[in-house]
């Protein structure tokens, strides 16, 4: 065995993740199930065949050909000849050396296939570094005038919780370790922790590990530490070492697992330093690794195997050799590529699955919830504690408190307490299918969505809901300081957050109108990364402006610098500027507050209140001479603003205004209500009186009683919404953080009375402990201090919140399943276990575990194992098909209602079609009882759709247009497609 190809295999074993086979998590799980086989299928059938290929050359015949010459040379001397003298020895002497050496060859062979693969993937991600020669790397490029790239704009950023969740490795003896979170304190702001403070993984002092028969757990927690993270790890070795002299079963952690630098190292320091290296950067999916890979080898056999500078130089002989490396490095390399490529698409392909609605829950002020459901809401002790604890009712006065808040609530205490929010997880299924049923059209009834998500996976599941519907994005995303919460690797800083932002900001661009806009808020250190990705993605027309917006109004005493930093700045592009000014002009940002109370209505005009400007032309203005006659008769020669045909317009329609009883210069009236309609250009340098400062902002959540760092203030928020948006137009915000502009459009909306919806979306944990409970508490009442509410006059509201599969929950549920015939088959037949080894394996014996049609007999029967927050708890949950499938179709919900062992939903789909779809329990209703439920229940509808093979299509009668569809088929479909 060659020196080159014992390396070249320890790298394939990275590649294909058997570096670490005690692993038994995520994709490591999914590879070990299939380790023998892989490795069997390297080792006899792929990498042979470079000796099969040297075969061919004929290398063998170089030592029988030594020995031929060696026996020529002695027979010769016996015959008392000079060797040297005979043509046949010197012809053998050129033959030998014509023949190359097949051990020396195979080695080079291995070594550029091990060049090659090594060159191109680092820590777990193939980095596309396009190689031109040593030192010198291309980028493609098609001709375009500017051209954007970066290390990994070929690939999919992803950031999941997948080593916090799961980390689970295997003792020799069999026992399956895990290491989970029993507290995580996750990075909450776009600025850089506490000075000297980072987070780290510390196992937990109290109950640092649970031992069962089969399985030990290793508690953590991850917080703001001083310590670095190698001491933490040396320290939880030492805990466990002192746990394992009351607890046996946890000595197996300590067996020795040394390295040349580490000779005493334990196997559990091994996995510490890995399972908290692993948290500490981000990870990659390639897009399109086959085709990259490919492409690389053709260039790299080109450029670094046969030297095309020397081919005019080369003997038929030394290209015949250069021919035969060629051809083993393809035969080889190829498969290879086609394998790994195998892996990475299967990859890709759960990254871009559209994600199942784990769960769906509702808030709603109870002046929308029929008095009928009262006495249940009243008898909910846990719906109760929480208007404790967000909204403080045991502190009423006056009529409210006399009304009742004690336990149990009264009817009359729920009639005189409108805009206390109901919160549907507190409450049975039954009493939640009530609710929604007492909905006349549903989704027009919501005022917001709230989506716990990753927001890549977030906004690929809205895209069909809401395309071309979102009017404003506003977002708040990182700003990638270097130690904010967002990692990196290696060097790749500005790379990885570019990679982040291009495809989410690619796939928002798709909800927005054509007249659509977005805000961006980030510093001066990503501005300059943001703009070129904005420009590629929106085009460098559609940019609207930068803006300065000051945001902290005091004066910082940096002595460091010369130039302290007291702003930050908004990017804003228009999705289609040309558009965007034909139909929108910016609708709200009209008047400044104190232009607002300067309007007055002292001659009762019919068209409202109104302030004025001189008509006459100021010095350094051009106008029209011409005469004006006062209402008192007073000639007036001067020159005016406008032509005289205007003037007279406006003076028949009321619009010019003549102080002094009538006597002075004429003035034209500017009415309040246009200039909210119309508006007018905003400057783009936003001061911190009138927008807003981080100080304001953190005493809005201050007297809100929720804790989140550095938040943005609603001012600013509002000032967006105004200058961008109509009164019924959709906000979308996909780095909602604490839900500022959710607060932000709740104001607005009560401010100038309209129906602004918002779409927010966070993936971290204060999802539920900040984010929700802010927006319920700014529901219910409009002012608050201290936590406690300044009066109770709220708003009408009702929101619905999601939490979706994770990508990491996919990888959990993940499970590779093959039949016994299939087994036989691969065992058969090489050629056909050739090509599926290498191209089929992982997504064919994969896909029922990735969508399970068949368990959908009923609406609440597909339950997959799903992560509990950040602390690595799954268990059991029952899949929301009903709200997936409605995402997944795009349909805008009318009606919903669920009764005996059917759900019943009506909509409409973005084409306009009516749908009536229809979930069923198979156990309970055969197509008989469906087809009754039918008749029943039918609806003016397009398409039906329906689980389970039925004959409702028998029903349809001539004049009857709709078509009945497979739930399973179409699901499958828009699941997977794009």
């Amino acid at each position: 065995m060659t020196t080159h190809f014992g390396k070249f295999r320890t790298l394939l074993d990275e590649l294909f993740l058997f570096d670490q086979a005690d692993l038994d998590f995520g994709m490591y799980r999914v590879m070990n199930a299939r380790r023998a086989e892989i490795t069997r299928f390297l080792d006899h059938d792929l990498l042979p065949e470079v000796r099969t290929v040297l075969d061919a050359l004929g290398t063998d015949n170089r030592a029988e050909l030594e020995r031929t010459l060696q026996d020529d040379i002695t027979r010769i001397r016996g015959f008392g000849f000079d060797p040297d003298a005979s043509p046949q020895v010197r012809q053998l002497r050129e033959q030998i050396q014509a023949a190359p050496d097949t051990a020396a060859l195979e080695d080079q062979i291995f070594s550029h296939l091990l060049t090659f693969f090594r060159r191109y993937y680092a820590e777990g991600d193939f980095l596309s570094l396009r190689r031109y020669k040593a030192g010198v790397y291309a980028i493609p490029y098609e001709g375009e005038e500017v051209k954007l790239h970066w290390a990994n704009a070929d690939q999919y950023y992803v950031k999941t919780g997948e080593y916090f969740r799961d980390y689970t490795w295997t003792l020799p003896n069999g026992v399956r370790v895990h290491f989970k979170l029993a507290e995580a304190d996750t990075e909450r702001n776009n600025n850089k922790p506490a000075e000297g403070k980072n987070r780290r993984f510390c196992l937990t002092a109290i109950a640092p590990a649970t031992a069962e028969t089969d399985d030990i757990t290793l508690w953590f927690s991850y917080a703001l530490d001083p310590a670095n993270q190698k001491q933490l790890n040396d320290a939880a070795v030492e805990q466990i070492r002192a746990a394992a002299h009351h607890d046996p079963r946890l000595l197996p952690l300590l067996a020795l697992a040394p390295t040349e630098k580490q000779p005493n190292r334990t196997l559990l320091a091994k996995h510490l330093a890995d399972y908290t290296a692993r948290n500490t950067f981000d990870y990659f999916i390639h897009k399109d690794l086959g085709a990259f890979l490919r492409r690389e080898l053709d260039f790299y056999i080109k450029n670094e195997v046969l030297f095309l500078d020397d081919l005019d130089h080369a003997t038929a002989l030394n290209l015949e050799r250069a021919l035969a490396q060629v051809k083993a490095l393809r035969r080889v390399g190829l498969p290879i590529i086609t394998f790994l490529a195998q892996i990475e698409d299967f990859q890709k392909r759960l990254w871009l699955k559209k994600k199942f609605v784990v769960a769906t829950e509702y808030c709603v002020t109870l002046d929308r919830v029929p008095a009928a459901l009262y006495p249940a809401i009243a008898a909910n002790h846990a719906q109760r504690a929480e208007w404790v604890r967000l909204f403080a009712i045991d502190a009423l006065t006056g009529d409210l408190a006399t009304a009742g808040y004690s336990e149990p609530l009264s009817a009359d205490f729920l009639a005189q307490n409108p805009f206390l929010v109901l919160d549907t997880r507190f409450f049975d299924a039954p009493f939640k299918a009530a609710l929604l049923a007492s909905f006349a059209d549903l989704d027009a009834q919501l005022d917001g969505v709230l989506v716990h998500s990753e927001n890549f996976q977030a906004l690929h599941l809205l895209q069909n809901r809401y395309r071309e519907q979102v009017k404003c994005i506003y977002i708040d995303p990182p700003y990638n300081t270097g130690n904010d919460g967002f990692t990196y690797k290696d060097s790749y800083q500005h790379s990885s957050w570019l990679s982040m932002m291009q495809d989410r900001v690619v796939s928002a661009r798709n909800t927005m109108q054509s007249d659509g806009s977005i805000f961006i808020s980030i510093d001066d250190i990503e501005l300059s990364h943001l703009m070129a990705v904005m420009n590629q993605v929106f085009g460098i027309d559609n940019i609207e402006e930068i803006v300065a917006w000051r945001r902290r109004h005091n004066q910082p005493n940096d002595r460091s610098k010369m130039i302290s930093k007291v702003a930050e700045f908004l990017v804003s592009y228009s999705k289609d500027r040309e558009i965007l000014m034909k139909k929108s002009s910016f609708y709200g940002l009209s008047l400044r507050e104190e232009r607002q109370n300067a309007s007055s209505n002292p001659d009762n005009d019919i068209n409202g209140s109104w302030d004025s400007k001189p008509w006459k032309a100021g010095k350094n203005q051009s106008g029209s001479r011409y005469q004006i006659t006062t209402p008192t008769g007073k000639i007036l020669d001067e020159e005016w603003l406008g032509s005289e045909n205007t003037y007279q317009n406006y003076l028949r329609e009321g619009i010019i205004y003549f102080p002094s009883q009538g006597d002075g210069l004429p003035r034209k009236k500017y009415y309040l209500r246009d200039r909210l309609i119309e508006g007018q250009s905003a400057h783009n340098f936003w001061g911190h009186e009138e927008y807003g400062s981080n100080q304001e902002a953190s005493l809005e959540i201050e007297h809100l009683n929720v804790k989140f760092t550095n938040p943005k203030p609603t001012k600013l928020i509002k000032t967006i919404a105004k200058l961008s948006t109509k009164a019924d137009n959709i906000i979308l915000d996909y780095f909602a953080g604490s839900g500022t502009t959710g607060h932000a459009v709740i104001n607005l909306n009560r401010e100038d009375g309209g129906e602004r919806k918002y779409i927010l979306v966070e993936m971290g944990e204060y999802f539920d402990s900040v984010l929700k409970p802010r927006l319920l508490k700014v529901i219910y009442s409009a002012d608050w201090r201290d936590g406690k509410p300044v009066g109770r006059k709220g708003s009408s509201h009702m929101l619905k919140y999601l939490r979706l599969e994770s990508y990491e929950d996919t990888l959990n549920n993940l499970q590779l399943q093959r039949s016994a015939i299939q087994t036989s088959l691969l065992d058969e037949h090489r050629d056909f276990r050739r090509d599926y080894m290498l191209q089929y394996l992982l997504p064919t014996e994969s896909r029922a575990s990735l969508l399970n049609v068949g368990h959908f007999d009923s609406p609440h029967g597909y339950t997959l194992q799903i992560g509990n927050g950040s602390a690595g708890a799954t268990q059991p949950v029952a899949v929301d098909l009903v709200e997936t499938f409605n995402y997944l179709l795009g349909l805008r919900v009318r009606g919903r209602d669920e009764q005996r062992g059917y759900v019943r939903v009506t909509g409409t789909l973005p084409s306009g079609e009516r749908v009536l779809v229809i979930w069923r329990d198979l156990a309970q209703h055969d197509n008989a009882a469906l087809n009754e439920f039918f008749r029943e229940r039918s609806a003016e509808c397009d398409l039906v759709y329906i689980n389970g093979d039925n004959t409702l299509a028998n029903l349809r009668r001539p004049d009857e247009t709709w078509n009945v569809r497979l739930i399973e088929a179409e699901f499958m479909r828009l699941m997977f497609g794009e």
